[in-house]
C-alpha cells in the first residue's frame, strides 16, 4: 500500500486571523500538517513562536513561505536573498523538508541574474527542497477602458522555463494566467514537490477559491499525484478573507479538506477525523 500524500493548510487560509488560529483549525478539522506563510503576521515571523505553535497543536509544518510578496518585501531583510536564507534556516529549524519560493520581480534584477544559483547552491547546503512557484500576469490600466498584459516577474511566470530541481504548483495561479495545470504538471515532472490547491474561475485575478468552485483541474490533479505516486505535500491556500463568519470559515476549510483526501484517494469512513463531521 503506497503512503498517503499528506495534506495541510497554509497559514494564508485563516487571514485575516493570525498563524495560530490556523495550527487551532487545522488541528480540530484533522489535517496533517501547516505550510506557514511569513509575512506581516509577527508570529509567522517568530519561528520559535511558530515552533510552540507546532508542539501544542501537534502538526508539523509542512513547508515554510518565504516573505515574497509585496505586503512582504520588508520582512526579515529588504534583501530578497537574506529573505530566501533566513527561510531555509527557518525550514531546517521547524524541520520543514521545502520552502516555497516565488520567482524574482523584474525590478530585483542582481537578485533576478543569480536566483537559479543561489535557489540550487542553498538547496545543495541544506538539503532543503526551494520549490518556485508559478505566478500569473497582472492588467496595466492604460487608460480609456485599455489595458495592457505583463508580468511583474523574470523571466517569466513560468518558472519550468528555467528549470529548477524542485517546484510549487498553484491552480489559482494557473487560472488566472489560463494555463494548463495538467501540463504545467507534466512539464514539472518529477520536480513537482508541492502543490497550492485550490481554484479560480479564469478572471485575470487570484482568487484561491475552494476546489471543486472554479474551472480548474483540480480533481484530476489530485488523481494523477495519487497515481503517480507523489511524495511531496498538497496544501490547502484558500481565500476565506469573506467567509461570514468563523464558523463560515471552518466549513469552507473543511471542504475544502474533504476534496482534497477524497481525490487523492484517501480513505474516510470510520476515521477519527473524518471533515465531513464539519458540513453536517
Amino acid at each position: 500500500m503506497t503512503a498517503r500524500i499528506p495534506v495541510g493548510l497554509s497559514t494564508a487560509s485563516v487571514y485575516p486571523q493570525p498563524a495560530g488560529a490556523a495550527f487551532e483549525i487545522a488541528s480540530e478539522l484533522g489535517y496533517d500538517g501547516v505550510e506557514l506563510m511569513v509575512w506581516a503576521d509577527p508570529v509567522s515571523q517568530d519561528i520559535r513562536a511558530v515552533d510552540r505553535l507546532s508542539t501544542r497543536s501537534g502538526l508539523p509544518v509542512l513547508a515554510v513561505h518565504a516573505p515574497c510578496l509585496l505586503i512582504s518585501q520588508r520582512v526579515w531583510s529588504p534583501d530578497p536573498s537574506e529573505r530566501l536564507r533566513k527561510a531555509v534556516q527557518a525550514a531546517q529549524d521547524l524541520g520543514a523538508p521545502t520552502v516555497v519560493l516565488h520567482p524574482p520581480f523584474r525590478w530585483q534584477r542582481k537578485y533576478a541574474d543569480g536566483f537559479a544559483s543561489l535557489v540550487s547552491s542553498l538547496e545543495d547546503e541544506s538539503g532543503i527542497a526551494i520549490a518556485v512557484e508559478n505566478m500569473f500576469p497582472v492588467k496595466r490600466p492604460l487608460g480609456r477602458g485599455r489595458s495592457v498584459q505583463m508580468t511583474a516577474f523574470k523571466p517569466s511566470i513560468d518558472p519550468t522555463d528555467v528549470g529548477h530541481a524542485n517546484y510549487t504548483l498553484d491552480l489559482s495561479h494557473s487560472a488566472a494566467a489560463h494555463m494548463d495545470a495538467l501540463e504545467l504538471a507534466k512539464r514539472m515532472g518529477d520536480g513537482l514537490r508541492h502543490v497550492h490547491l485550490a481554484d479560480g474561475s479564469g478572471a485575470p485575478k487570484d482568487e484561491h477559491m475552494v476546489p471543486g468552485r472554479g474551472t480548474q483541474p483540480c480533481a484530476e490533479l489530485c488523481e494523477m499525484l495519487a497515481r503517480g505516486g507523489f511524495d511531496g505535500q498538497v496544501v490547502l491556500e484558500v481565500n476565506t478573507r469573506r467567509a461570514a463568519s468563523p464558523a463560515a470559515r471552518r466549513e469552507m476549510l473543511a471542504e475544502s479538506l474533504l476534496f482534497a483526501r477524497l481525490h487523492l484517494d484517501w480513505p474516510t469512513e470510520g476515521t477519527s477525523s473524518d471533515p465531513r463531521s464539519a458540513l453536517s
